[in-house]
Formats: structure tokens, C-alpha cells, sequence
């Protein structure tokens, strides 16, 4: 009866503080990083696609992920030094005494022996000032900040996808244009060069619209570079090198959101720097608190329970071969050379750098979503402002066709009108994407939320 009271005590105090390790949701956190609701925005299937495409393939995002995993077994590690200690030791050894061993008048002849003892081993430190728990709490703190760095690998990747995708679709507009305008310049050369032929011009305006095609050309040629490369980058987002093609939408279908005049400072508090700052001091602080507890005394629970026997391992389970013993050792480091003062100042120090690390967090991202608003706002009035001059670019075509068409104006000076239509409507397109982009920047300045929102269901 004894044997089962023992073992019962040691499993009751090994189980006793399991109830921590509760199961969590099984829920794919990952997606809500993603925020497909704020990409809807853009009315862009092929942009939802190319999301979900990255978000199943992206080797960086896996790799957060995974780091995201090992802070959660860090933390289940950590837990486990709060808990008893229970293993089994066993050994078979031979003893051989070459001497006679005497107790007062009792004399033991030398002998020789083989002992069989399979004992289960306890230890348990308790915890009766908190200070493996505030370790624990700083590891979870540590996990938290990893969790917000997997956040914000979310945040910067989609947001870098969705750069590319739109510029992919500018550079796609822009080479349209621009061979548009080697096209037309193909003919206002030959149609310079005709003119010379008959006497009509000098040689130096010929000149001047050849080297001009020079121009247009090169251009083009700059145009399909960057567009070469802004598609091997996507093939690196989307995670998948075996890509032939890349789906987009068309120029003219794509429309930025719209941005709201001013955007409350409120905005800021879901960037995962600066929620990584305020774990950071919460970590830092547990840190103190269990440095400082430290100097207390330690209490360690022992025990052994177990079977012990001699020369035949058959009699291990026979009676009186049972041993246990049970205590408490109470432990304290009198002299440590000055480390453990040492290690506490340097929390505290930590601590107060921590506290400025915050201060700083702060206002960097005020300065960025004061910055990107503020960028956002210029993109906008710049579209408008080159649209309107678009508008007007094309009434004066307009006007000099009717003037092509009484004679009033010439074929080559009627082209040269036409160019002016396709390079202002070139600045649009420039103007438009820089404010579409300009969006997804306020975006990442907010900390992936919904800026379009009221300050109160931010």
C-alpha cells in the first residue's frame, strides 16, 4: 500500500500544472495576414489569384511560418522546466570488495555481488517566488514578437506583389504607347526625308526627327527591360520558376481606391514594429522581475521509488525489495562573483533602452503614414492635373483634324499632333500608377489595415 502512495504522489505532482498547455484553435491565422478583403478593394481577380498563388508557394512566407512554429515550441520547452522532472535511472553492477568491512563487532568478510536497482527518479523545483514563470512569460513575449515579425513578412510581401503586378501592367500600357510613337515617328522621318528630297526642308530638320526615332526606340527598349525585370521578380514572389506567364488585367480597368484626407495617428497602432516594441518591453520587464527573484533562496523536491536487488534479477519484484526516499533541498548562491548583480543591471538597462525603442517606434510610423498620405495626396492631384492636360490634348487634336481635313493643316504636321496625344496620355499612365501604388504604401504605413475606414473600426 505504501509502494502505490508514493507512486501516486510523484504522477499527481508531475500532471498537476498540464491544465497550461491547452489546445488552441486550429485556425489559419496565416490567410488573415493575407487580408484578401482589402485587396478586393482593387476589383482585380487576377490580383486575388496571384495572392493566394504566393501565399500557398512563397518560400520567405513558409520560412516565417516555420519560425512562427519554433517560437511556439520554445515556449512549450520553457514551460516544461516549470514542471517535475520524472525519469527512470536503472543499473546492473558488479561489486567486489577485496578487503573485510566491519560494523562495530560485526565483521564482513570481502565478497562479491551483483546488484540489480531500477528506481524511478523525481525532482521539482517549486516555484514559490514566480521566477520560472516570469521566464516563461518572457519566452511567450518572445514568441509574440516572432508572430509579428511572420505578420509583417505578410504585410511587405503582398504589398510588394501588388507594386509589381500594377507596374507590370504600366510597362505593359507604356510599351503599347511607345510603339505607337516609333510607329509615328517612322513616318514623320520618312515623310521629313521626302520633303528634303524635294527641296522643301533642310537637312538638319531630318536629322532632328531621325535622331528623335533614336529617342522613341531606345525607350521602348528601356521600357521591355523593365518589364523583363519586374516579371522574373514576380516569379520570385509568386514562388513558382516554372511560370511562362503572368495574368494581368488591362490599363484601363485597373482604379485605385479612394485615399481619405487625413487618416487618424490612430491608425498606426496595428504595425507590427510597434506592437513588436511594446512586447519587447513586457518581455524585458519579466526579465527584471525574474532576475531580481533570483536572489532568493531555491527549494528543490526529490525523490526516488523504486526495486532493488542482489544476484538474481528474478527476486527484483519479492518483498522487501522495495526503496524510496523523499526530501526537500533548499539552495541558495551566497557568493557568485558579482553575476547575478550584474545580469539584473543589465535587464534594467535593457528595459530602459527598450522603453526608448518605443518612443522611437512611435514616431517613425507617424512620419510614415504622415509621409505616404501626404505622397498619396501629390499622386492624386498629379493624375488629375495630367489627365485634364490630356483632355486638352486631345480637343486640340481634334480641332487640327478638322483643320487636316479642309486643307487648312498638313499630313506631317498632323502626326506630329498625334504624338502629342500618346506622350501626354504616357504622364497619365505614369501619374495613375504612382497613385495607385502610393495606396498600398499608406497600406504598409497602417500596418495592413483598412485605412478607407472610420478611425473607430480601424
Amino acid at each position: 500500500m505504501k509502494v502505490y502512495k508514493i507512486i501516486l504522489a510523484v504522477l499527481i505532482l508531475c500532471f498537476s500544472q498540464t491544465v497550461y498547455a491547452k489546445p488552441q484553435e486550429d485556425t489559419d491565422y496565416r490567410l488573415k495576414y493575407v487580408n484578401l478583403d482589402w485587396w478586393n478593394k482593387y476589383n482585380d481577380e487576377n490580383l486575388i489569384n496571384h495572392m493566394m498563388t504566393a501565399y500557398n508557394n512563397n518560400q520567405d512566407l513558409k520560412v516565417a511560418s516555420i519560425k512562427s512554429k519554433q517560437a511556439d515550441q520554445a515556449v512549450k520547452e520553457a514551460f516544461a522546466r516549470e514542471l517535475p522532472y520524472l525519469g527512470f535511472s536503472g543499473s546492473i553492477g558488479r561489486e567486489l570488495t577485496a578487503a573485510d568491512t566491519r560494523f562495530g563487532s560485526v565483521l564482513i568478510p570481502d565478497y562479491s555481488q551483483t546488484r540489480f536497482l531500477l528506481p524511478f527518479t523525481m525532482t521539482y523545483e517549486v516555484d514559490i517566488w514566480g521566477e520560472n514563470r516570469l521566464k516563461t512569460k518572457s519566452i511567450e513575449k518572445q514568441r509574440d514578437i516572432i508572430k509579428q515579425n511572420e505578420r509583417s513578412a505578410y504585410i511587405n510581401l503582398t504589398s510588394q506583389l501588388a507594386s509589381n503586378y500594377f507596374n507590370l501592367i504600366k510597362l505593359d500600357k507604356l510599351i503599347e504607347n511607345q510603339e505607337e510613337l516609333v510607329a509615328l515617328q517612322k513616318k514623320i522621318s520618312e515623310m521629313q526625308t521626302k520633303k528634303f528630297n524635294s527641296g522643301l526642308c533642310s537637312t538638319v530638320e531630318v536629322l532632328i526627327e531621325k535622331q528623335a526615332l533614336t529617342v522613341f526606340e531606345e525607350e521602348l527598349n528601356d521600357y521591355k527591360d523593365k518589364r523583363e525585370v519586374v516579371f522574373n521578380q514576380m516569379l520570385v514572389l509568386l514562388g513558382d520558376r516554372n511560370l511562362k506567364d503572368i495574368s494581368r488585367n488591362s490599363y484601363n480597368n485597373i482604379s485605385p481606391p479612394d485615399i481619405p484626407e487625413a487618416i487618424s495617428a490612430e491608425a498606426i497602432a496595428q504595425r507590427p514594429d510597434l506592437i513588436k516594441a511594446e512586447d519587447y518591453i513586457k518581455k524585458i520587464g519579466f526579465d527584471v522581475k525574474a532576475a531580481k527573484r533570483d536572489f532568493l533562496p531555491k527549494f528543490t523536491i526529490y525523490g526516488q521509488a523504486g526495486f532493488n536487488a542482489y544476484n538474481n534479477l528474478s527476486h527484483i519484484f519479492q518483498g522487501h525489495t522495495f526503496l524510496s526516499n523523499f526530501g526537500i533541498l533548499p539552495s541558495i548562491d551566497l557568493f557568485t562573483g558579482g553575476a547575478k548583480m550584474a545580469h539584473f543591471r543589465f535587464n534594467k538597462l535593457e528595459y530602459e533602452k527598450a522603453g526608448q525603442i518605443y518612443e522611437k517606434a512611435i514616431l517613425t510610423s507617424i512620419q510614415e503614414l504622415n509621409d505616404s498620405l501626404s505622397a498619396a495626396k501629390l499622386s492624386k492631384n498629379n493624375y488629375l492635373k495630367s489627365s485634364e492636360r490630356l483632355d486638352l490634348e486631345k480637343q486640340k487634336y481634334l480641332l487640327n483634324k478638322k483643320k487636316l481635313l479642309i486643307g487648312a493643316k498638313s499630313q506631317l504636321d498632323f502626326l506630329k499632333d498625334e504624338e502629342a496625344v500618346i506622350l501626354s496620355e504616357r504622364n497619365v499612365i505614369f501619374y495613375k500608377t504612382n497613385y495607385l501604388i502610393s495606396t498600398i504604401n499608406i497600406y504598409k504605413a497602417t500596418g495592413g489595415v483598412d485605412y478607407t475606414k472610420s478611425s473607430d473600426n480601424l
